[in-house]
């Protein structure tokens, strides 16, 4: 009774399209990207790369070689102020990652330019400002992870 509910519960996971997080297979056609950006050294960039990697597809070294061409059209990331306290100083931050990227491949467009943003908020603490700029800068990691992930459900999907 058991290995009948364990084969029909993996059964329905595959059948939804279920897979683990970090291993998505990819079309043929992004077996070699070429990711195109402005800069190489964002955490969006390296995040994108390491989940193509993970996914089995091999980043190529130059557009020339590539199979298909994977454009951050935008990449910005940045904070806003949300609350300010009775004495006058910041209480709480919104970080914000804004991405727009396309696909092509062998001239044709395969994704047209999509938007994605996400944001998270955090509270400043001005006696532990050392601590609070660590906090903004792995919330923007964590932000360009979780758009790499999303980005890559997207490819996933072509």
């Amino acid at each position: 009774m058991r290995l009948r509910l364990a084969l029909f519960a993996l059964l329905a996971l595959s059948g939804c399209g279920f897979h683990l997080q970090g291993r998505q297979p990819l079309p043929a056609v992004l077996a070699t990207p070429w990711v195109e950006a402005s800069d190489h050294y964002t955490p969006l960039y390296a995040a994108l790369v390491a989940r193509l990697r993970a996914s089995g597809a091999r980043p190529a070294s130059n557009v020339a070689s590539a199979t298909a061409v994977i454009r951050i059209r935008r990449d910005e990331t940045g904070r806003e102020l949300l609350s300010v306290s009775a004495r006058n100083t910041p209480g709480e931050y919104e970080v914000y990652y804004t991405i727009e990227y396309s696909v092509a491949a062998g001239g044709r467009e395969l994704l047209a330019p999509q938007s994605l943003t996400l944001s998270r908020d955090y509270l400043y603490k001005e006696a532990a400002l050392l601590a609070s700029e660590q906090e903004e800068q792995s919330l923007r990691v964590a932000l360009a992870e979780e758009l790499a992930g999303l980005v890559l459900q997207r490819l996933a999907a072509l």
